[in-house]
């Protein structure tokens, strides 16, 4: 499993396990095929209403906690310092955890951003009592990083945003990395959207032996990205765990980052 290092040292798994729109119901036997194929990284949110089902999924798996990098999100509507903290024990206990890897703010909030500031106070709050093991952000713009840093005492060390071959995100992913902050990317493969059907990638899985999601992914891991790829389908919970032993070249990379179209595919 490739790693990389956070600005405190704290080592992540680049290759995760989306738990967004999964059914609770689905949960076990996706975490199962996701363990059993070798995810060690889930990325998880309050808001997907499935924590609870991850929690015991968690537990039914007999993996070693220290093994597990688990990730969650505050929720906009739980955004504040007092109720950031009240939410994020309500995660843990869904997750039935001591502690989380990396606790994210899951949006800026859009009608009072000074809401969000309160809420980074709670993460450094729950960072400095050790109760997670490292604080970032999801969807912060370079203006909204750039208040956050002038008032925290501890910077974010993770900013995630969407990613994919029509949203490479140049700018902000190379401000992120300016600043010491690693960059983590959603919606990776598109929703398997045309990006798969794209020529540019096609011919790559071609000369590869590999499928265009796995190009795709090897594209994000091979530009410092971290990613979380989901699927309730065992087959392509697999397939898309299985993009070890071979990297695309500094020109292929620009060939994929050549598809930018600027193209949110979720919420701007």
């Amino acid at each position: 499993m490739e790693t990389t290092t956070l600005s405190n040292g704290v080592t992540i798994p680049m290759l995760g396990f989306g738990t967004y729109q999964l059914d609770a119901k689905d949960v076990p036997t996706a975490l199962k095929t996701a363990f059993d194929a070798g995810y060690r990284h889930l990325d998880c949110a309050h808001i997907y209403g499935n924590e609870a089902a991850v929690g015991e999924a968690i537990k039914a798996s007999g993996i070693a906690r220290k093994d597990l990098f688990i990730t969650s999100k505050v929720w906009n509507s739980d955004q504040g310092y007092d109720s950031t903290l009240a939410a994020f024990d309500r995660t843990l206990s869904d997750l039935q955890l001591d502690y989380l890897d990396l606790y994210l703010i899951h949006w800026p909030n859009e009608d009072n951003f000074d809401l969000s500031l309160d809420t980074w106070r709670a993460l450094e709050t729950l960072y400095k009592q050790k109760k997670v093991r490292a604080i970032g952000v999801s969807n912060f713009s370079e203006k909204q990083l750039q208040a956050v840093f002038d008032m925290a005492t501890v910077k974010p060390m993770v900013n995630q945003i969407e990613r994919h071959p029509y949203k490479v995100q140049a700018e902000l992913g190379k401000f992120d990395t300016d600043n010491g902050i690693v960059n983590e990317g959603y919606s990776p493969i598109g929703h398997g959207h045309l990006i798969l059907q794209d020529s540019v990638i096609t011919k790559l899985a071609d000369k590869y032996g590999k499928t265009p999601a796995q190009i795709v992914l090897r594209w994000h891991l091979d530009t410092g990205y971290v990613v979380f790829p989901k699927s309730a389908q065992p087959a392509h919970v697999k397939e898309n765990f299985d993009v070890d032993g071979f990297h695309l070249t500094q020109e292929e990379i620009a060939a994929i980052d050549g598809l930018d179209q600027d193209k949110h595919l979720n919420y701007d």
